[in-house]
């Protein structure tokens, strides 16, 4: 069984170290070049494009910014999964929102801009505090803006008007104050079975992920449900196949949509040690048509991104439950280097964990940790 992943980056490369004791040989297409790499070491494999389509017998991507064309190619074959039109959705907000309003999906009130004084109409429809995003390309926080008063409308739109609009349309959003991000990560198999994990809360600075706590701590059965339910309507309202990532805000009692990820995501790569069945496997088992395996959270995990640095003490694998996944990259401000998982047998123990943690990391690069380890050892949830 060969499954051929469009990116070549640290997504595909956990696909394909999850596919090994599988028997799935997992290749990879770099998207800039159109050659086929190895998904952990990147060399050059003895193979073109057309034919590691041809070999492949399922086809899927990393990312949802593939070329168009290259995703044109590959929904020809009939082997693409997801679908090139769900995978479109997650690459262009607009889609998103129109896919999110034809589903009854709650999602943030919003308008689509394409001329720069429909800006004023976003105000008059939506309030004065407003989150503008690019619909397409925009990702980790890039391609955002924030206006919080109305004195700044008219120095956002000499920023924005530069920008071709009716090429790539704004989206307008009411800012919210809600309580907390959370994220849903579920997989759909190609007979419509479904597995959903349970829900994670995500701890951002500056647009990326930093912290993910699952599951999720006081979430209530009505609550898992809703989110559930709002997984199963899109992954069947789609025909979704593989594993699709639902990025939710929670106000109140009630859960409104933020992003779709038609791939396996970030605030998942906790299920790499805090489930019996990893979102990258589980992925596999879908396009590959296998059945698919069990979701339920072992015990407490948290995921902590590695951003922009690479000089810390891997003595942090001295602590019990936490593992390294590192995804050797050059050094970049904001790039993601790698990501450490921690398990423990309840919050109180994860927190303690994290404290720990943060003696062998430097602490400008993880903004996020004492005060989300802080939080845990307060806590008296009770563990799953």
């Amino acid at each position: 069984m060969r499954v051929l992943v469009y990116g070549s980056g640290q997504l595909a490369q956990m696909m394909y170290l999850a596919g090994c004791p599988l028997g799935i040989d997992v290749q990879a297409v770099d998207v800039n070049s159109d050659t086929i790499v190895h998904p952990v070491n990147k060399t050059l494999l003895e193979s073109n494009l057309e034919l590691a389509i041809e070999s492949a017998d399922a086809l899927t991507v990393e990312f949802e910014h593939v070329p168009e064309r290259l995703l044109e190619q590959a929904a020809k074959t009939s082997k693409l999964m997801p679908s090139i039109e769900a995978i479109l959705v997650g690459a262009d907000r607009v889609r998103e929102k129109r896919l999110l309003d034809r589903l009854s999906v709650p999602n943030c009130l919003y308008q689509i801009v394409s001329d720069i004084e429909q800006l004023d109409e976003c105000v008059a429809k939506l309030g004065d505090k407003l989150i503008i995003k690019a619909s397409r390309d925009g990702y980790d926080g890039y391609g955002q803006w924030r206006m919080t008063d109305i004195a700044q409308l008219d120095e956002l739109k000499k920023a924005l008007s530069a920008l071709d609009l009716n090429a790539v349309p704004l989206v307008v959003e009411k800012m919210l104050q809600f309580d907390r991000e959370l994220s849903l990560i579920g997989v759909r198999g190609k007979k419509g079975e479904i597995k959903i994990y349970p829900l994670t809360e995500n701890l951002h600075h500056q647009g990326q992920l930093h912290v993910s706590v699952a599951p999720a701590l006081d979430i209530s059965p009505a609550l898992q449900s809703e989110a559930e339910n709002i997984f199963t309507t899109l992954a069947e309202g789609m025909e979704y196949i593989g594993v699709l990532a639902v990025e939710m805000f929670q106000c109140g009692n009630t859960l409104l949509v933020n992003e779709l990820a038609p791939r396996v995501h970030n605030s998942g790569h906790w299920t790499l040690s805090g489930s019996d069945t990893s979102q990258f496997e589980n992925h596999l088992r879908a396009v590959a048509g296998l059945p698919l395996g069990d979701t339920v959270a072992k015990q407490p995990s948290a995921m902590v991104n590695i951003i922009g640095c690479c000089s810390f003490s891997r003595d942090l694998l001295s602590i019990p439950g936490c593992h390294l996944h590192w995804y050797g990259k050059s050094v970049r401000d904001k790039r993601k280097m790698g990501h450490i998982n921690v398990t423990a047998d309840s919050y109180i123990s994860l927190g303690e964990k994290l404290e720990q943690l943060a003696q062998y990391l430097p602490l400008e690069y993880f903004p996020k940790l004492l005060k989300e380890a802080a939080r845990l050892k307060q806590s008296y949830t009770t563990p799953c």
